[in-house]
Order: structure tokens, then sequence, then C-alpha cells
């Protein structure tokens, strides 16, 4: 039995060994959030030019994105982390802030939000954000996609953004 033990010890040490030298970790959500730093341009679905930049804040611990598609209002995002979870804040041009937590980990280079509460909103139906998919394409190239939901119909505006260089 003492054999046995010792053996269970001598695995676990090795295989803890081989976890510190191995491979480095997928980066965190909040990490791939970091790497988008820097000025995006693009445009939505419909032609509309979009320019979005993104600032990490706060000693590393936020994200800000600024927003701006056409002539619609300009709106801000903040995501940071809650515990383990992902979470996000969006001032939006209805001028309610929804807030959203990420999906574990991005599935197929797609981070994807759902909505958890809002503020400033006067009912439930009240047109909201209510999702937001961020797919990375590749370093340069970003897709969000916006799900606006209003007395229960939803619309997803789309946009497509490379970093500008």
């Amino acid at each position: 039995m003492r054999r046995l033990v010792v053996a269970g010890v001598i695995i676990l040490g090795l295989v803890r060994l081989v976890g510190a030298t191995g491979a480095a970790p997928d980066p965190t959500d909040l990490d791939k959030l970091k790497s988008l730093a820097g000025t995006w341009e693009g445009k939505d679905r419909e032609g509309k030019t979009a320019q979005v930049r993104y600032a990490v804040v706060s000693n590393g611990s936020a994200v800000v994105e600024t927003l701006s598609v056409g002539e619609m209002e300009t709106m801000v995002t903040v995501y940071h982390k809650d515990g383990d979870q992902l979470m996000l804040t969006h001032y939006c041009g209805a001028g309610n802030q929804p807030r959203m937590r990420a999906d574990k980990g991005a599935q197929g280079g797609v981070l994807r939000f759902s909505f958890v509460d809002a503020t400033n909103m006067p009912n439930p139906d009240a047109g909201h954000m209510h999702k937001l998919a961020l797919t990375f394409r590749d370093p340069d190239h970003l897709t969000q996609e916006w799900t606006f939901r209003d007395k229960g119909q939803e619309h997803a505006e789309v946009i497509d953004l490379a970093r500008k260089k």
C-alpha cells in the first residue's frame, strides 16, 4: 500500500511539473479584449462607417470601448471581471445601461455576452442591448454583433472591423 501512495505522489508531482513547463495556457477572455487595444475602423451591414477605440484602463482591470457608427451618438462599453466571470456595462444611446455576463470561454473564437440587468430602464420591454457576440477572426479583424431588444422583438446590428495601422 505504501508503494502505491509513493507512486501516486510521484505521478502527481510529474503531472504538475509537466503542466508548469508545458504550453502556455489559453489567454483569459479579458486578455483577449486587452489585445484589441487601439483604433479600429469598419462598416455595419448597412454601409455606415464605424470607428471603435479600445483602451486598457484601471491598472489592467478593465477595457473601455468607445463606439461610433454613422451619425449615431457615441456609446461606451466597459468590460471587467467580477470574480471569475467577465462582465460588461454598455452605456447605450437609448439612455440605459445594460449589464451582460460572458459565457464561459470564447467558443470557436466567439465571445458571447447575455443580458443580466440594466439601470435606467423604465420597464423590461423598453429598448436595450440584450446580447453581444465578438468574433475574433484574426489579430486584426473583429466582428461585433449587437442584439437590440424592444418590446420582445430582437434586431441584430453587425459591424465588421479592421485594426487601424
